[in-house]
């Protein structure tokens, strides 16, 4: 049997956000093959980029929430693990 993961409750909804990001890429490379002005695509960018961090930020969440409260619980070499790994998926956020 296999961990469950702290976004398992809300992963249609996840799937369904990440479909919805996956047509805005489209949508802009469709934007570059009809040459479309510059800023416009630099404005679909910055929303494609809103919306994936957003993903990323309730994925985020959802570890701190499960992963990383129930391994603080167990304490440990697996508690320091969790932290470090939020700490740079923290990290890798803020440089994106």
């Amino acid at each position: 049997m296999s961990a469950s993961h702290g976004y398992i409750d809300n992963k249609d909804d996840y799937l369904k956000r990440l479909r919805r990001i996956e047509g805005q890429i489209r949508g802009l490379q469709r934007m570059v093959e009809q040459e479309q002005y510059c800023i416009d695509i630099l404005t679909q960018v910055s929303a494609a980029t809103k919306a994936l961090h957003s993903v990323a930020l309730g994925l985020l969440d959802k570890h701190m929430a499960h992963c990383l409260v129930q391994a603080a619980a167990a304490g440990g070499e697996e508690a320091d693990r969790k932290v470090r790994e939020a700490s740079d998926a923290i990290a890798r956020l803020l440089r994106s």
